[in-house]
């Protein structure tokens, strides 16, 4: 346990003032909110604040930038980054920011498909959460606490050295940051077994708040509902499962010439009815490994099944003979190898590279969204696009759903995308430059795919940002602006969350292009009003 750490601390509930309309100073500039944070009561050590001008400045900011778009010379940068070590300092930040209107962006893990993160077109600070990246694992109870700044490989790597049976169904990228995935749901090869990671995080007890004081529809908010709006997520308790000893992966290609489209359409009808044991996933894509360096299209088959390879070559032979799965196919190992094998490591790669936090593939923008069966004839369509991109890769990976998916209510937590999805889709372009030819050609793949995906709203994942889909404007226009994307990512979660937002932070303090706004205040109180059993923060 970490008695002295908040598990879930939000901090414009500790703000010392009534949640009103403030009434900020004409004149705020970057000096008042330093010498806030150092002389202003603040407390905040000069040595964790960096200005431009401070040699390591861009070694921090790039430190965790995974998209060369968001790092060019047109980019905002931050006036300043913040690399807080204790929870005080973290408050001292947020009460300056709102002292004097200077804004400040929630670091964690930097996976940001829009750079929001680090990123804002008026000046404003980085709140940098990496040295907040503590994993304390009770295996009698069969739970964790994780602080945010931490990444799901690091948090794997713990679990799995207190207990090779114990695992959290949680995200594929060992970069990625906790705060940032939970916050919007987060999922991988766990997910039919066990659901999001976000439906697993348990409970928000600590100094400041916990799950009881802060009320239902908070701890609802706060699990799927977006990053950077309801508050700053220092730490999560979360509830680990049980894995066998041995669980067994495969990946295995099939070309054009092998059938390969045919048997990526039986996928499409297979893959959400299988076993919640397995996950088999389908990766639409090119390569010119071949003698002549034609181009030739390819779908790659990739699975993780909890258990040993005979029961899993029975399975398959039963569910899905037509890929023509063989035990030479298959390999076994323990569940944090798993991780390893599917995180696009090199194949000798051990379970300790899980601990690198360096930019370890290339970078990757997608565009995401779950959808219905897609006709062999679109399928297709959308595989000759492939031959069109030329990124260092490019491809179009669908993620089965079903199993326990099927299970959850789609009010359960924000992430509404349940019962009834087959599975999601994700078009994928890696690039190593400023990648603006590669997000035209992403555009072309999702409009090319509009016609055989989910529509009234064409759905789309948070976690994965796509801000083509709608921004927020000025407060009067923000909450119908914001409807037009927040459906899209909360179907109808999204006025549950607008009530919760406009409760707990009626200012907007917590904020970017997409985060959950307020009401307009001439709105407000008919709305609460109609909301029904909301429960308001004890503040």
């Amino acid at each position: 346990m970490l008695p002295t750490l908040p598990l879930l601390l939000f901090l414009l509930l500790l703000l010392p003032v009534p949640l009103s309309p403030a009434s900020p100073p004409a004149v705020q500039t970057c000096q008042d909110f330093i010498h806030c944070l150092i002389s202003g009561g603040g407390g905040f050590p000069s040595n964790l604040i960096y200005a431009p001008s401070n040699p390591n400045y861009s070694t921090i900011l790039e430190s965790t930038i995974r998209d060369a778009r968001f790092n060019s010379t047109s980019t905002p940068k931050p006036s300043l980054i913040l690399t807080p070590i204790s929870t005080s300092q973290i408050q001292a930040a947020v009460l300056c920011s709102r002292r004097h209107d200077f804004h400040i962006r929630i670091r964690s893990g930097g996976h940001d498909y829009e750079g929001l993160s680090y990123s804002y077109s008026s000046p404003f600070a980085v709140l940098d959460l990496a040295s907040f990246r503590n994993v304390t694992v009770n295996r009698a109870e069969k739970t964790a606490w994780v602080q945010s700044g931490a990444v799901l490989g690091e948090l794997y790597y713990r679990i799995a050295k207190r207990s090779p049976h114990l695992a959290f169904p949680a995200g594929v990228t060992n970069t990625v940051g906790v705060g940032g995935h939970f916050s919007g749901g987060g999922f991988g090869f766990l997910v039919r077994k066990f659901g999001l990671a976000a439906d697993n995080v348990i409970d928000c007890r600590g100094r400041i708040l916990d799950r009881a004081s802060m009320g239902q529809d908070f701890f609802w908010a706060i699990r799927g509902g977006g990053g950077n709006t309801f508050g700053i997520a220092v730490a999560w308790k979360i509830r680990l499962v049980t894995v066998p000893s041995t669980v067994t992966v495969f990946s295995v290609v099939r070309t054009i010439e092998q059938n390969g489209l045919d048997i990526a359409n039986k996928w499409q009808s297979v893959s959400s009815k299988l076993p919640k044991e397995l996950s088999l996933d389908l990766l639409l894509t090119t390569t010119n490994r071949t003698k002549n360096r034609a181009t030739i299209k390819i779908a790659i088959f990739s699975a993780l099944f909890l258990g040993k390879t005979d029961k899993l070559l029975n399975l398959m032979q039963s569910k899905f003979p037509e890929l023509g799965l063989t035990g030479e196919d298959c390999k076994e190992m323990t569940w944090l190898e798993s991780v390893v094998f599917h995180g696009g490591f090199p194949s000798n790669a051990t379970v300790e590279a899980l601990l690198d936090r360096s930019k370890n593939s290339p970078l990757v923008w997608t565009l995401k969204y779950k959808c219905d069966p897609i006709p062999e004839s679109a399928l297709l369509k959308m595989w000759e696009k492939l031959m069109e991109i030329e990124p260092e890769f490019g491809g179009i990976l669908m993620f089965p759903w079903g199993g326990e998916m099927e299970e959850i209510s789609e009010f359960r937590i924000p992430f509404p995308h349940r019962g009834g999805n087959l599975y999601m889709i994700q078009h994928m372009a890696y690039w190593s430059d400023e990648g603006e030819r590669h997000v035209g050609w992403l555009r072309e793949l999702y409009d090319l795919a509009g016609d055989y995906v989910s529509r009234e709203p064409r759905s789309a994942y948070v976690n994965y940002r796509d801000l083509d889909i709608g921004m927020n404007g000025e407060e009067e226009e923000g909450y119908e602006r914001a409807r037009v994307w927040g459906e899209k990512y909360f179907g109808k979660n999204f006025e549950r969350l607008v009530r919760v937002k406009t409760a707990v932070d009626p200012e907007n303090l917590f904020r970017n292009e997409q985060s959950v706004p307020p009401l307009p205040r001439g709105i407000r109180s008919q709305r609460i009003a109609a909301g029904s059993q909301f429960d308001r923060c004890t503040l």
